[in-house]
């Protein structure tokens, strides 16, 4: 590998750590944030806007680095997520802050979107392997340092820095892309589909919006988002018709094969569980158990370890056993570690928490990468991308709607904890306020509504598994004994 194409694996490890390393730094601080902004209601508007204009943008970004080049589509996306990170940083209220998460978004839909396929234009098809495996490792370096980070700038500085750290990162990955990457590609005219994906992005709006609309209902679900629903239904179905006339569909149909379906409802689901574990064991930690961001980054970091040796080890394992044993077995060790979640109370050990993640992160790591490897081969060669990318816009949309949908169970069972204590009229929003500390709430009252609304949520995390093991008991082990995935992967 010569100078230039050193340089570039560089930028492309930069920027990947970049956008990888934001998830961790910020979940880990959010239990700081919202108590500093009082805005525990809102909590996962934070991450939905922002998954949201990631998701959303992935297939744009797509296109538009086949009109005028990756190097420069990348290094705008890069500059537009370090402006909505320094507004972030300068956040005074809630309100604020989502709306800048939501730029922030914006740009992080090109980083995972146009790195790797930078990695398929200046690699040797040999080179490849060994640069997605560092671009990999890269994801393990950031959730192990993201927690320990967040909370040593949480604990010595203030949470605002966790969104300024991101500009060297992004300033260093855009001058090594602009000084070493020398693009020489004809220039085409793809026959960009806007209005399809126009009517994607406001159907994925709408059906949001119901969800958020639903999470700040004290019913739950009102004729407000049943109407959101419906219209958002209505859209996906005009956007299916959209996509079968034009002639480069955002995303063909053809690739929702029977294993690719399953693959993807398995992928929402437990990328479901993944957010859950990301927002609400740091709120156990730190505002139940009464830990530092740095104790609760540390607490969580095994889980990263685990995530890493199972993706080694299970990857291994397909040829041999098959995808359907691999993801199945993937499955049963997260819906053990989500039957242990319930066991965590006000005074449980830290170290059962760690005990717990590393269960949990050997079963993501095995589902995960199994997952992608199974919708990859599902397909053809020439659709490999398109279902590949269709598979992570399905994980953000799991990740999406149940943020909110956590968020809204989690809000109701604070304020059924309170009302069944003879407490009313309380907002999870004014938790740590003067007035609900006037009002005779207590700290102990705190920490047992947050654990009261977590178990709740854990509750929830088991069922969903439950239906991920059912579902992965019908996938075939059409990858047993081949040769072309042993070959690649171990």
């Amino acid at each position: 590998m010569n100078a230039r194409k050193r340089n570039i694996t560089i930028a492309l490890m930069v920027a990947m750590f970049l956008g990888a390393v934001e998830g961790t730094v910020v979940t880990n601080a959010v239990p700081t944030i919202v108590r500093d902004l009082k805005g525990f209601e809102l909590i996962s508007w934070v991450f939905s806007l922002y998954l949201l204009t990631s998701a959303v943008s992935t297939p744009i970004y797509g296109k538009l680095a086949d009109l005028y080049g990756r190097k420069n589509i990348l290094s705008i996306g890069i500059v537009i997520f370090l402006i909505g990170s320094c507004l972030c940083g300068l956040s005074q209220n809630m309100y604020q802050l989502i709306a800048f998460r939501t730029l922030q978004g914006l740009g992080a839909g090109s980083i995972f979107t146009i790195t790797y396929t930078i990695v398929g234009d200046v690699f040797t098809f040999e080179e490849r392997a060994k640069i997605q495996g560092w671009l990999s490792t890269v994801w393990g370096v950031a959730s192990l340092m993201g927690p320990f980070l967040g909370g040593f700038l949480i604990d010595n500085l203030s949470w605002h820095w966790i969104f300024f750290i991101n500009l060297p990162f992004g300033i260093l990955s855009v001058i090594l892309l602009e000084k070493y990457l020398k693009e020489d590609f004809e220039k085409k005219k793809p026959r960009i589909d806007y209005l399809g994906t126009i009517v994607l992005s406001i159907s994925i709006v709408i059906l949001l919006y119901g969800f958020l609309t639903g999470e700040k209902s004290k019913l739950g679900y009102t004729n407000t988002v049943i109407l959101c629903m419906l219209i958002s239904f209505s859209l996906f179905l005009l956007f299916y018709f959209i996509e079968k006339r034009v002639i480069e569909p955002i995303i063909p149909f053809e690739v929702f094969t029977r294993t690719s379906t399953i693959v993807n409802i398995i992928s929402f689901f437990t990328a479901a569980t993944l957010i859950a574990m990301d927002v609400y064991i740091p709120i156990y930690v730190q505002n139940v158990l009464g830990y530092s961001a740095t104790i609760s980054g540390f607490s969580m970091a095994p889980m990263s370890i685990t995530w890493l040796l199972s993706s080694f080890i299970l990857a291994k394992s397909i040829p041999r056993y098959g995808e359907k044993v691999v993801v199945a077995i993937s499955t049963l060790i997260l819906l053990a570690s989500c039957l242990l979640l319930p066991t965590l109370g006000i005074n449980s050990p830290l170290l059962l928490v760690i005990i717990y993640a590393c269960i949990m992160g050997f079963g993501f790591g095995g589902c995960f990468t199994t997952l992608t490897i199974v919708v990859q081969s599902s397909v053809d060669f020439t659709k490999r991308g398109v279902a590949t990318s269709t598979n992570a816009l399905v994980r953000t949309l799991g990740q999406t709607i149940a943020v909110s949908v956590f968020g809204g169970v989690f809000n109701l069972s604070i304020v059924k904890y309170f009302s069944n204590i003879g407490i009313k009229g309380v907002e999870p929003n004014n938790l740590y306020s003067d007035m609900a500390l006037n009002s005779g709430i207590t700290p102990d009252n705190i920490k047992a509504s947050l654990n009261s609304g977590l178990h709740t949520l854990f509750i929830m995390l088991i069922l969903i598994i439950i239906i991920c093991v059912g579902l992965s008991l019908t996938l075939s082990s059409s990858l047993k004994n081949k040769k072309a995935i042993k070959k690649e992967f171990v």
